[in-house]
């Protein structure tokens, strides 16, 4: 039990550390990145673009550790005590909830890989998680992470990267 306890109480602070060190990354890039201080909401971060015609474009980003794949889903608890009292139920990401869900891959000690996994691909995808090994075209894809809410753009290039199957060949 005791060991259980201390791999939950690990797995909540690597989260919380994960979420600052996205948040340190993003902002030395795109400046205007910000935490999200309200405990129920279903994403971690803000950031905040200008659009083309200069007005403010705000991307809600969902961060999760990614050691072998990224979750797509929200509003539950793992570990020992999963009783969890807040009203919210386990849902899976999607434009309504946030743009984008972050994987933070460890890969050392101080190092990192970000995978940028748009919430419009999520659907398409039909699956509660994914593989980092599937979608290595997302890795530190940062073109990605700035079109998330363009669905036509997200979708064409993930059939591009060979991460969804190509909509022609379901065509008759």
């Amino acid at each position: 039990m005791k060991i259980a306890e201390e791999r939950g109480r690990q797995a909540s602070i690597d989260g919380f550390a994960h979420e600052h060190i996205v948040v340190g990354l993003l902002m030395k890039r795109y400046q205007n990145v910000s935490l999200v201080d309200l405990p129920l909401s279903t994403y971690d971060i803000i950031i905040v673009q200008k659009d083309e015609d200069g007005n403010d474009d705000i991307i809600r980003a969902q961060v999760k550790t990614a050691t072998s794949s990224i979750s797509f889903t929200g509003g539950s608890r793992g570990g020992v005590d999963r009783e969890y009292k807040s009203g919210v139920k386990e849902y899976i990401q999607s434009p309504e909830t946030a743009d984008v869900v972050i994987g933070v891959h460890p890969i050392g000690d101080n190092s990192f890989e970000l995978y940028f996994v748009p919430t419009v691909l999520i659907e398409p995808l039909g699956q509660k998680s994914i593989s980092i090994n599937k979608i290595s075209a997302l890795k530190e894809n940062y073109d990605i992470l700035e079109n998330c809410k363009n669905s036509e753009l997200i979708i064409q290039k993930c059939e591009e990267y060979g991460i969804l199957q190509r909509r022609e060949q379901y065509i008759l």
